[in-house]
């Protein structure tokens, strides 16, 4: 099966794709292109899922780069390739050198990608609840900024993730967003009993445009919902499943 990656005009003429899972080696419960060596698919596997996501973006798999994910607001800014065995701790990515290709790494979290093609600058995030809420997308703008882009001409699409419809979450979840900014209740509304439903891609646009970013969006497909292109986390969860693959969206100059 071929490769099903998505793209978006926002973010053209750039090489850029939110990878479904469909047309990777993974099997079972990991069935389709899991990227995710954080997992216990084999990772001789994962390589091979990997290699093809590094020749669908045009790049040698070491120029496929990526940071070890730690729900934070870290960004790191590539003005060389990376050790791939030994990456930072950090949850974004800026550079403005080409043949890099950018790449993070989901499962219902936002991951969003970031583009000033004038200035040659591409940025890359993995954003869920916490690090949304500490400001890893307002930082990957502001390394961006420093690394030549200019904040008005960013772009940004957040991919595939979990949608409010999808996502019931604690009145304790929703205080600490009600703790840092009153407003942000409009991204909750009444779930069944005394749960909460919350919007996280509709929080992530927040974010971008508070950021100066105003041509942003959501491509609007939901992780939970689709299982037969993408990975969720939560899916899993609800199922009792032992593990869950991984989505991965890069870009390049």
């Amino acid at each position: 099966m071929t490769l099903e990656i998505l793209t978006a005009d926002n973010l053209a003429p750039l090489r850029h794709g939110f990878f479904t899972r469909r047309g990777g080696a993974s099997s079972g419960i990991f069935t389709g292109l899991n990227c995710g060596r954080g997992s216990s698919d084999q990772n001789e596997i994962i390589s091979i899922n990997r290699a093809r996501v590094a020749a669908a973006m045009n790049v040698p798999p070491s120029h496929l780069q990526g940071v070890h994910q730690v729900h934070s607001a870290n960004v790191i800014t590539l003005d060389a390739p990376l050790d791939t065995d030994d990456a930072p701790r950090a949850d974004a990515l800026v550079t403005a050198m080409p043949g890099i290709a950018l790449a993070i790494l989901t499962a219902d979290c936002l991951p969003v990608l970031f583009a000033d093609p004038g200035a040659g600058v591409v940025g890359a995030a993995h954003a869920g609840w916490r690090g949304a809420l500490d400001g890893v997308l307002e930082a990957t703008v502001d390394a961006m900024v420093a690394s030549g882009a200019a904040r008005a001409n960013i772009h940004a699409v957040i991919g595939p993730a979990i949608s409010q419809s999808a996502y019931e979450v604690s009145v304790e979840f929703a205080d600490a967003f009600l703790a840092d900014d009153a407003g942000n209740a409009r991204f909750f509304t009444a779930g069944a009993a005394d749960k909460l439903q919350f919007d996280l891609p509709a929080f992530g646009l927040d974010c971008l445009r508070r950021a100066g970013v105003s041509n942003a969006e959501w491509t609007s497909h939901c992780t939970y919902a689709d299982e037969g292109r993408f990975y969720s986390y939560r899916r899993t969860t609800h199922r009792g499943e032992a593990d869950y693959g991984r989505l991965i969206s890069a870009i390049r100059l």
